[in-house]
């Protein structure tokens, strides 16, 4: 069996869907490429506010705290896949 890379599992589409909704864009979350940036004029081309409101709305929904000083936000925040990754390892259970 193969698997799309860009197919979004379980979690990425509950993820994507929370960014959607969150954000209010105006973009299917079952569309978004879930190695696309987030950041920037790429992929989702979301801008600082943006982050900050995924940040507060995912410490909400995951427990997880997501602060502006972590050196590691780029890597973190680099697309949908990389945020989930790490929600999914810090989250409270």
């Amino acid at each position: 069996m193969t698997t799309d890379s860009s197919t979004l599992n379980a979690s990425e589409a509950e993820l994507a869907q929370l960014v959607v909704e969150t954000l209010n864009l105006d973009q299917a979350a079952a569309d978004i490429d879930p190695d696309a940036p987030l950041y920037g004029e790429e992929g989702l081309g979301l801008d600082s506010i943006d982050m900050l409101e995924i940040s507060l709305t995912v410490s909400q929904r995951y427990g997880v705290k997501l602060r502006a000083d972590e050196e590691n936000n780029v890597e973190i925040f680099r697309s949908l896949r990389s945020l989930n990754a790490y929600i999914q390892a810090h989250r409270e259970p």
